[in-house]
Protein backbone atom coordinates (compact mmCIF):
# COMPACT_ATOMS: atom_id res chain seq x y z
CA UNK A 1 0.00 0.00 0.00
CA UNK A 2 1.48 3.32 -1.15
CA UNK A 3 0.72 6.57 0.80
CA UNK A 4 -2.45 8.16 0.49
CA UNK A 5 -2.77 10.38 -2.30
CA UNK A 6 -3.64 13.62 -2.39
CA UNK A 7 -7.37 13.60 -3.81
CA UNK A 8 -8.66 11.51 -0.84
CA UNK A 9 -7.48 13.86 1.50
CA UNK A 10 -9.26 16.95 -0.07
CA UNK A 11 -12.64 14.84 -0.20
CA UNK A 12 -12.23 13.56 3.17
CA UNK A 13 -10.61 16.82 4.96
CA UNK A 14 -12.56 19.47 3.13
CA UNK A 15 -15.71 18.84 5.48
CA UNK A 16 -14.18 17.70 8.79
CA UNK A 17 -11.64 19.62 9.66
CA UNK A 18 -14.05 22.79 10.66
CA UNK A 19 -15.78 20.50 13.10
CA UNK A 20 -12.38 18.79 15.20
CA UNK A 21 -12.73 22.01 17.78
CA UNK A 22 -16.24 22.48 17.82
CA UNK A 23 -16.85 22.35 21.58
CA UNK A 24 -15.29 25.46 22.79
CA UNK A 25 -13.91 25.89 26.42
CA UNK A 26 -14.96 29.92 25.25
CA UNK A 27 -11.32 30.84 27.49
CA UNK A 28 -12.98 29.52 31.03
CA UNK A 29 -10.42 27.72 33.26
CA UNK A 30 -10.87 23.77 32.21
CA UNK A 31 -11.75 22.30 35.88
CA UNK A 32 -13.69 19.36 35.64
CA UNK A 33 -12.47 16.17 33.53
CA UNK A 34 -14.52 16.86 30.14
CA UNK A 35 -14.36 20.93 30.30
CA UNK A 36 -10.04 19.90 30.32
CA UNK A 37 -10.73 17.24 27.58
CA UNK A 38 -12.44 19.86 25.71
CA UNK A 39 -9.68 22.18 25.92
CA UNK A 40 -6.76 19.44 24.73
CA UNK A 41 -8.97 18.74 21.93
CA UNK A 42 -8.86 22.22 20.90
CA UNK A 43 -5.22 22.41 21.59
CA UNK A 44 -4.79 19.00 19.38
CA UNK A 45 -6.81 20.92 16.43
CA UNK A 46 -4.57 24.03 16.67
CA UNK A 47 -1.40 22.36 16.53
CA UNK A 48 -2.45 20.09 13.43
CA UNK A 49 -4.67 22.12 11.40
CA UNK A 50 -2.77 25.74 11.72
CA UNK A 51 0.96 24.55 13.48
CA UNK A 52 0.84 22.09 11.32
CA UNK A 53 2.75 19.58 14.24
CA UNK A 54 0.76 15.97 13.99
CA UNK A 55 2.62 14.02 17.11
CA UNK A 56 2.09 16.79 18.99
CA UNK A 57 -1.29 17.15 18.36
CA UNK A 58 -1.73 13.27 18.36
CA UNK A 59 -0.35 13.75 22.15
CA UNK A 60 -2.90 16.08 22.90
CA UNK A 61 -5.88 14.62 21.42
CA UNK A 62 -5.09 11.20 23.04
CA UNK A 63 -4.86 13.11 26.88
CA UNK A 64 -8.30 14.42 25.67
CA UNK A 65 -9.42 10.68 25.35
CA UNK A 66 -8.18 9.94 28.83
CA UNK A 67 -9.95 12.94 30.24
CA UNK A 68 -13.32 11.81 28.52
CA UNK A 69 -13.53 8.74 27.02
CA UNK A 70 -16.59 9.46 25.40
CA UNK A 71 -15.56 12.98 24.00
CA UNK A 72 -17.17 11.88 20.07
CA UNK A 73 -14.71 15.44 18.87
CA UNK A 74 -11.91 13.86 20.23
CA UNK A 75 -12.05 10.19 18.66
CA UNK A 76 -13.13 11.23 15.56
CA UNK A 77 -9.59 14.03 15.53
CA UNK A 78 -7.92 11.07 16.97
CA UNK A 79 -8.81 9.12 13.86
CA UNK A 80 -8.46 12.00 11.43
CA UNK A 81 -4.57 12.39 12.95
CA UNK A 82 -4.08 8.32 12.02
CA UNK A 83 -5.11 8.71 8.55
CA UNK A 84 -3.20 11.48 8.20
CA UNK A 85 0.14 9.81 9.25
CA UNK A 86 -1.29 7.19 6.64
CA UNK A 87 -1.31 9.69 4.35
CA UNK A 88 2.58 11.20 5.13
CA UNK A 89 4.28 7.69 5.76
CA UNK A 90 3.29 3.89 4.84
CA UNK A 91 5.60 2.92 7.89
CA UNK A 92 3.33 5.29 10.10
CA UNK A 93 -0.11 4.09 8.82
CA UNK A 94 -2.39 2.88 11.40
CA UNK A 95 -5.83 1.97 9.94
CA UNK A 96 -6.81 -0.21 12.81
CA UNK A 97 -6.46 2.72 15.04
CA UNK A 98 -8.02 5.37 12.88
CA UNK A 99 -11.01 2.78 12.65
CA UNK A 100 -11.19 1.91 16.44
CA UNK A 101 -11.38 5.17 17.25
CA UNK A 102 -13.84 6.74 14.65
CA UNK A 103 -16.18 3.96 15.73
CA UNK A 104 -15.85 5.27 19.22
CA UNK A 105 -16.84 8.50 18.14
CA UNK A 106 -19.63 7.21 15.99
CA UNK A 107 -20.97 4.92 18.90
CA UNK A 108 -20.60 8.14 21.84
CA UNK A 109 -22.53 10.44 19.13
CA UNK A 110 -24.83 8.37 16.54
CA UNK A 111 -25.42 12.19 14.77
CA UNK A 112 -22.24 12.53 14.19
CA UNK A 113 -22.23 12.38 10.32
CA UNK A 114 -18.35 13.41 9.60
CA UNK A 115 -16.99 10.97 12.02
CA UNK A 116 -19.37 8.07 10.11
CA UNK A 117 -18.00 9.93 6.91
CA UNK A 118 -14.64 9.29 8.08
CA UNK A 119 -15.23 5.44 9.54
CA UNK A 120 -16.52 4.88 5.86
CA UNK A 121 -12.91 6.17 4.16
CA UNK A 122 -11.10 4.02 6.98
CA UNK A 123 -12.63 0.76 6.28
CA UNK A 124 -12.35 1.24 2.16
CA UNK A 125 -8.88 1.48 2.90
CA UNK A 126 -9.07 -1.38 5.07
CA UNK A 127 -10.63 -2.83 1.62
CA UNK A 128 -14.12 -4.05 3.87
CA UNK A 129 -16.14 -2.79 1.37
CA UNK A 130 -19.26 -3.90 2.00
CA UNK A 131 -18.50 -2.38 6.19
CA UNK A 132 -18.15 0.57 4.04
CA UNK A 133 -20.81 0.78 2.01
CA UNK A 134 -23.22 -0.22 4.63
CA UNK A 135 -22.10 2.90 6.99
CA UNK A 136 -21.62 5.18 3.86
CA UNK A 137 -25.37 4.69 2.04
CA UNK A 138 -27.27 5.85 4.91
CA UNK A 139 -25.23 8.87 5.51
CA UNK A 140 -25.86 9.73 1.73
CA UNK A 141 -29.40 9.60 1.94
CA UNK A 142 -29.36 11.28 4.83
CA UNK A 143 -31.18 14.71 3.88
CA UNK A 144 -29.70 16.48 7.55
CA UNK A 145 -25.96 15.46 6.02
CA UNK A 146 -24.60 19.05 4.98
CA UNK A 147 -22.12 17.77 2.22
CA UNK A 148 -23.53 14.44 0.75
CA UNK A 149 -20.95 14.73 -2.22
CA UNK A 150 -18.41 13.18 0.09
CA UNK A 151 -20.77 10.47 1.29
CA UNK A 152 -21.97 9.70 -2.01
CA UNK A 153 -18.37 10.40 -3.32
CA UNK A 154 -17.03 8.00 -0.90
CA UNK A 155 -19.77 5.53 -1.83
CA UNK A 156 -18.93 5.35 -5.07
CA UNK A 157 -15.80 4.99 -4.07
CA UNK A 158 -16.30 1.78 -2.50
CA UNK A 159 -18.13 0.60 -5.17
CA UNK A 160 -15.62 1.29 -7.55
CA UNK A 161 -13.02 -0.83 -5.54
CA UNK A 162 -15.30 -3.28 -4.97
CA UNK A 163 -15.49 -3.69 -8.48
CA UNK A 164 -19.20 -2.97 -9.04
CA UNK A 165 -18.82 -0.16 -11.46
CA UNK A 166 -22.81 0.45 -12.29
CA UNK A 167 -23.14 1.26 -8.77
CA UNK A 168 -20.28 3.32 -8.69
CA UNK A 169 -21.16 5.55 -11.35
CA UNK A 170 -24.73 6.01 -10.20
CA UNK A 171 -23.60 6.77 -6.55
CA UNK A 172 -20.35 9.10 -8.68
CA UNK A 173 -22.96 10.96 -10.39
CA UNK A 174 -24.91 11.84 -7.54
CA UNK A 175 -21.89 13.02 -5.79
CA UNK A 176 -20.95 15.87 -8.77
CA UNK A 177 -24.30 16.72 -9.36
CA UNK A 178 -24.97 17.75 -5.74
CA UNK A 179 -21.48 19.33 -5.93
CA UNK A 180 -20.62 20.06 -9.85
CA UNK A 181 -17.20 21.52 -8.29
CA UNK A 182 -16.56 18.22 -6.31
CA UNK A 183 -13.69 17.04 -8.07
CA UNK A 184 -12.67 14.10 -6.36
CA UNK A 185 -15.93 13.16 -6.90
CA UNK A 186 -15.24 13.87 -11.00
CA UNK A 187 -11.56 11.93 -11.05
CA UNK A 188 -13.50 8.51 -9.57
CA UNK A 189 -16.44 8.85 -12.03
CA UNK A 190 -13.62 8.93 -14.89
CA UNK A 191 -11.65 5.74 -13.34
CA UNK A 192 -15.26 4.55 -13.44
CA UNK A 193 -16.07 5.08 -16.87
CA UNK A 194 -12.66 3.84 -17.57
CA UNK A 195 -12.48 1.17 -16.30
CA UNK A 196 -15.80 0.50 -18.17
CA UNK A 197 -13.95 1.48 -21.39
CA UNK A 198 -16.04 4.30 -21.96
CA UNK A 199 -13.52 6.61 -22.90
CA UNK A 200 -15.07 9.57 -24.28
CA UNK A 201 -17.31 9.75 -20.88
CA UNK A 202 -13.98 8.73 -18.64
CA UNK A 203 -12.34 12.01 -20.87
CA UNK A 204 -15.62 14.28 -19.85
CA UNK A 205 -15.49 13.28 -16.35
CA UNK A 206 -11.48 13.82 -15.87
CA UNK A 207 -11.80 16.87 -17.54
CA UNK A 208 -14.16 18.40 -15.33
CA UNK A 209 -12.13 17.31 -12.38
CA UNK A 210 -9.13 19.15 -13.48
CA UNK A 211 -11.09 22.35 -14.58
CA UNK A 212 -11.33 23.99 -11.85
CA UNK A 213 -10.02 27.17 -9.82
CA UNK A 214 -9.22 24.68 -7.16
CA UNK A 215 -5.17 24.41 -6.91
CA UNK A 216 -5.32 20.99 -5.22
CA UNK A 217 -7.73 20.01 -7.88
CA UNK A 218 -5.56 21.22 -10.66
CA UNK A 219 -2.73 19.34 -8.94
CA UNK A 220 -4.76 15.58 -9.40
CA UNK A 221 -1.85 13.68 -10.85
CA UNK A 222 -3.87 10.82 -11.06
CA UNK A 223 -6.89 12.31 -13.23
CA UNK A 224 -4.03 13.49 -15.69
CA UNK A 225 -2.95 9.96 -16.05
CA UNK A 226 -5.83 8.95 -16.59
CA UNK A 227 -7.20 10.99 -19.34
CA UNK A 228 -3.95 10.83 -20.91
CA UNK A 229 -4.42 7.19 -20.90
CA UNK A 230 -8.36 7.41 -22.26
CA UNK A 231 -6.81 10.05 -25.04
CA UNK A 232 -4.71 7.33 -26.10
CA UNK A 233 -7.31 5.06 -26.56
CA UNK A 234 -9.63 7.70 -28.69
CA UNK A 235 -6.83 7.98 -30.55
CA UNK A 236 -6.13 11.58 -29.43
CA UNK A 237 -2.40 11.39 -28.81
CA UNK A 238 -0.91 15.06 -29.54
CA UNK A 239 -3.29 15.41 -26.56
CA UNK A 240 -2.75 12.95 -24.50
CA UNK A 241 1.50 13.88 -24.33
CA UNK A 242 0.09 17.48 -23.03
CA UNK A 243 -1.30 15.41 -20.34
CA UNK A 244 1.46 13.16 -19.85
CA UNK A 245 4.12 16.31 -19.82
CA UNK A 246 1.93 18.05 -16.85
CA UNK A 247 1.89 14.82 -14.70
CA UNK A 248 5.48 14.41 -14.89
CA UNK A 249 5.81 17.76 -14.22
CA UNK A 250 3.69 17.85 -10.79
CA UNK A 251 6.30 14.59 -9.21
CA UNK A 252 8.30 12.14 -11.83
CA UNK A 253 9.04 10.46 -8.58
CA UNK A 254 5.73 8.98 -7.78
CA UNK A 255 3.97 6.08 -8.88
CA UNK A 256 1.55 7.81 -11.32
CA UNK A 257 4.82 10.31 -12.42
CA UNK A 258 6.41 7.39 -13.69
CA UNK A 259 3.73 5.29 -15.40
CA UNK A 260 3.02 9.07 -16.69
CA UNK A 261 7.26 9.17 -17.85
CA UNK A 262 6.84 5.54 -19.26
CA UNK A 263 3.62 6.38 -21.33
CA UNK A 264 5.01 9.83 -22.65
CA UNK A 265 8.40 7.53 -23.72
CA UNK A 266 6.49 5.25 -25.83
CA UNK A 267 4.44 8.34 -27.56
CA UNK A 268 7.52 9.85 -28.59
Amino acid sequence: MRPFTIFWFVALFGATVAGCGSKSSGGMPAQDPERQSVAEQDLAADLWIRRGQPRQALEHALKAIELDEKNAEANHLVALLYLDFCRRSIDECRLGEAARYAKVAVDSKPDFREAKNTLGVVLIHQKRYDEAIATLRPLAEDILYQTPENAWGNLGWAYLQKGDLDKAIEALRRSVAAQPNFCVGSYRLGLAYERKQLSAAAVEAYTRALDTDQPACKALQDAYAGRARSLVRLGRADEARVDLDRCVTLDKRTTTGRECGALLGKLK
